[in-house]
């Protein structure tokens, strides 16, 4: 996937420094409780940037916090992404995927937190952890992988799963991630078409190292 151009002089460098900014601080709310009711001048100074420098950026607060948890979202996927480099196979990458997320809860706590406190439509939308999916399911009913003929319905339970599974981490730590992931993605690639042996065999590889 490219990266935006970085800015090019210190006018952009410092718009993009202030954007940055204001969703450091949208996510930080996110993460400490998913309240989004805080004032934009709250926001403002809590990312330390003038008030009036929000509208340059941002259409209101909706905007804004949609802007976060797609920050999220994207930083939570490259740091899967680093792990599955070179894994082709359709279903290994989603149960990869699903197993990482809940390894991740220890190495990206914030993350974990903006999604556990948003909405399944804000996961299951823009950039981030849904194309990704999405790409592998559509290659795995492509190439016969998978058997389910609507892809939506299955990126739905793919995410409402992931979501699950965070909050299971964040209301219940004293449960066994590693095995709870395990046995959800187990569950998705039965669901997706695959035998339930293969299923089983898929969940209990050694996990991809980052490259």
């Amino acid at each position: 996937m490219s990266m935006p151009a970085s800015p090019r002089n210190r006018f952009e460098r410092r718009r993009a420094e202030t954007r940055q900014a204001l969703v450091r601080a949208a996510r930080k709310l996110l993460a400490d409780s998913g309240d989004t009711s805080a004032s934009i001048r709250t926001i403002a100074e809590l990312a330390d940037v003038g008030f009036g420098s929000f509208y340059n950026h941002f259409t209101g607060k909706p905007d804004l916090f949609d802007a976060a948890v797609a920050d999220a979202l994207e930083e939570f996927a490259r740091a899967v992404d680093s792990h599955l480099y070179g894994v082709d196979d359709p279903a290994e990458r989603l149960a990869s995927g699903m197993r990482l997320s809940a390894r991740m809860a220890g190495s990206h706590p914030e993350i974990m937190r903006i999604l556990c406190h948003s909405e399944l439509g804000r996961i299951c939308a823009g950039r981030g952890l849904a194309p990704r999916a999405r790409h592998d399911v559509e290659q795995g009913m492509t190439s016969g992988r998978f058997t389910v003929d609507d892809p939506m319905i299955a990126l739905t339970a793919l995410n409402g799963s992931l979501l699950a599974l965070l909050q299971l981490w964040l209301y219940q730590p004293e449960a066994d991630g590693d095995q709870a992931a395990g046995k959800m993605a187990e569950m998705l690639l039965h669901m997706l078409g695959l035998s339930a042996d293969e299923a089983r065999d898929l969940t209990r590889r050694p996990l991809p190292v980052a490259a």
